[in-house]
């Protein structure tokens, strides 16, 4: 039987609490990139999910909560894109691996002007704890970057070190998108896809013979 989104019958607290979660973050999702987090209120978001205030509060503790989680479950599909697409990248040098993954993030988080508007502006300077949860986000995508480096000859430490170098290259994906999405009309994924893996390489590519 195919069941609407209302219908919980025959489904378990904690199947229909996944489900409301799923909801509410497609709402977040829709609320925060169109009416922008700050300008938007629990309101606009339980009616866009066609869900309660009470049933909220048994998912999230409060809005912020719920950016953080849309923010996450764009970077989740993220990595995950990534990750298949290194898993069948047969080039064995650096550079190729640095184009794939670059390639599968950048078509993720544009795939969706959505995904661009919240996980690159609205998540910006929420909070204190909203920002120390990015760094953290960051420094996972570092851990990325060096996994894909680590032990290769074609490789070198970037200048100030990995952690430096992520949180700059970061920092440049972050102001990229987030003039991409403002942008009318926008360049082609192909453009940001080039300027990423150029900025990339140029911190981590070795060029002629290691010294």
């Amino acid at each position: 039987m195919t069941r609407t989104r209302h219908n919980y019958s025959g489904t378990s607290v904690a199947e229909r609490k996944i489900e409301r979660r799923a909801l509410f973050i497609e709402a977040g999702l829709s609320v925060f990139a169109d009416k922008s987090y700050a300008n938007s209120s629990l309101t606009d978001v339980c009616a866009a999910a066609g869900l309660s205030r009470r049933q909220f509060y048994e998912v999230f503790a409060d809005r912020e909560e719920l950016l953080v989680a849309v923010y996450d479950w764009v970077q989740g599909r993220a990595q995950e894109a990534v990750a298949a697409a290194l898993a069948v990248t047969d080039g064995t040098h650096h550079r190729d691996l640095v184009d794939a993954a670059i390639r599968a993030y950048t078509q993720s988080i544009t795939s969706d002007l959505r995904y661009a508007k919240v996980a690159f502006v609205e998540i910006v300077g929420v909070s204190a704890a909203v920002e120390q949860h990015r760094a953290q986000i960051r420094d996972r995508w570092g851990e990325v970057v060096v996994a894909i480096a680590a032990g290769r000859d074609d490789v070198r430490e970037p200048p100030g070190g990995w952690r430096v170098a992520m949180a700059a290259f970061i920092g440049a994906v972050n102001g990229a998108v987030h003039q991409w999405s403002l942008d009318d009309p926008r360049p082609s994924v192909d453009v940001l896809v080039e300027v990423f893996s150029t900025l990339l390489n140029a911190l981590t590519a070795v060029e002629g013979p290691q010294k």
